[in-house]
């Protein structure tokens, strides 16, 4: 089915959203399409993706291949990068303080409630910590920067997988304060001393925000930068055999950061609106083929090589519902 230029609009992911806004400025700027964003979360994005109510959805945890079937969907990744928790600690610089895997999950599961607790001041001599109470803060919408946090939480700590688990939204403890999206946590934590949240690295970068260095599967303390954001993704299958449904959380290497992940684009695999659909998927090949600087420029990373090569074959796959595969330019620059 030839490619028809049309309009279309996509919901989803906060993470994501500072890297699909410039893309889709840059985008409308060269090629004159138009693409509206929502950054509404990524379980509400794929609601309304449901719903019909939006082309595209995007999220940053991955379906497996049998939920993708059940709802007839196609999923591929975009970018990779990483979630980062980050804090407002008064006396504390920028990437000083050091968690490891065991503080993160006392502090999330509501054991630790000081910041001069004694495992907490055991992986920071350097430090003078405030006896100020830990406020944690976590999303209140469905997110998939609470997928991916939670899932590293899980394989860190059996205790953690066993009472909280890995979704969307957690059932908290009473003590964490919730904020709406990506945004709504910067905001109040800059406004909350002792508060910690976590987020996308881009939302770091664009507020100049107290990240935590992190000790990893290794043992040691990384800095989470796109270094160790590609350290971890070359210690996966993603690179070996372009599996991109594996989570990218924990994985070893020296300066592996142990919160890294990825976001996810979903369309429907067979498409009522053939146009519209063609119009995401030439949209999304025109970001891989011409978007690397803007991606650059917020420490996203690239796709490996063969995970790309599939996410083409894939988008390859959708058709209409007369089962007329739809033909997208990859030319266009």
């Amino acid at each position: 089915m030839s490619f028809a230029a049309s309009d279309i609009t996509g919901a989803g992911s906060t993470a994501a959203a500072p890297l699909y806004i410039k893309w889709k400025a840059a985008y409308t700027g060269k090629i004159g399409n138009k693409v509206e964003y929502q950054s509404v979360g990524s379980s509400a994005g794929i609601k309304k993706m449901k719903e019909n109510s939006v082309d595209f959805a995007a999220s940053d945890a991955p379906m497996s291949l049998e939920e993708l079937k059940k709802i007839n969907m196609l999923a591929f990744p975009t970018v990779i990068s990483g979630v980062v928790p980050f804090v407002n600690l008064p006396g504390v610089r920028v990437g000083e303080l050091r968690l490891s895997a065991e503080i993160l999950v006392g502090i999330y599961s509501g054991k630790i409630t000081k910041w001069n607790d004694a495992l907490i001041e055991k992986e920071n001599p350097q430090l003078h910590l405030p006896n100020l109470t830990v406020v944690p803060l976590v999303r209140s919408d469905g997110s998939g920067t609470t997928f991916t946090f939670s899932d590293y939480l899980s394989r860190v700590s059996p205790e953690w997988k066993q009472k909280f688990g890995t979704n969307f939204t957690i059932a908290w403890p009473a003590n964490v304060v919730a904020a709406k999206g990506s945004s709504g946590m910067v905001d109040v934590l800059k406004k909350t001393p002792g508060s910690i949240g976590y987020t996308e690295y881009a939302y770091i970068i664009e507020n100049s925000l107290n990240y935590v260095q992190l000790k990893n599967h290794d043992g040691l303390y990384v800095k989470p930068n796109a270094a160790s954001f590609r350290v971890a993704l070359a210690n996966s299958g993603w690179t070996k055999t372009g599996q991109f449904e594996e989570m990218l959380t924990d994985k070893a290497g020296a300066g592996s950061w142990p919160i890294t992940g990825s976001t996810y684009i979903y369309v429907p695999r067979v498409t009522s609106q053939p146009e519209r659909t063609a119009s995401v998927l030439q949209f999304f090949t025109w970001a891989f083929m011409n978007g690397d600087l803007i991606a650059d420029s917020l420490d996203f990373i690239r796709l490996p090589d063969l995970v790309q090569a599939r996410v083409v074959h894939e988008i390859g796959s959708v058709v209409d519902t007369h089962g007329n595969k739809l033909h997208v330019e990859i030319g266009l620059n």
